[in-house]
């Protein structure tokens, strides 16, 4: 490598670090908006557990009601 080259070589890695540093950055904010929207959907994944659980009870009680209603009759 010539030294008149060396400023168009240097020009061109500090291009190269831009790209990469800008890449960088996308990709950490990417991830941080990854991590907050799997945050979102396990609170959204345990309300909707804690929903299915008391319904999953109001219908056994309901059976037992109904199977206590028919053995009285």
């Amino acid at each position: 490598m010539e030294q008149r080259d060396l400023p168009t070589e240097l020009h061109k890695l500090l291009a190269r670090i831009d790209l990469l540093a800008a890449r960088m950055q996308r990709l950490q904010d990417e991830n941080r908006s990854l991590r907050a929207q799997v945050e979102q959907l396990l609170s959204e994944r345990a309300q909707l557990l804690s929903k299915q659980e008391q319904a999953r009870s109001r219908v056994e009680a309901m059976i037992s009601r109904l199977k206590s209603l028919e053995q009285h009759t």
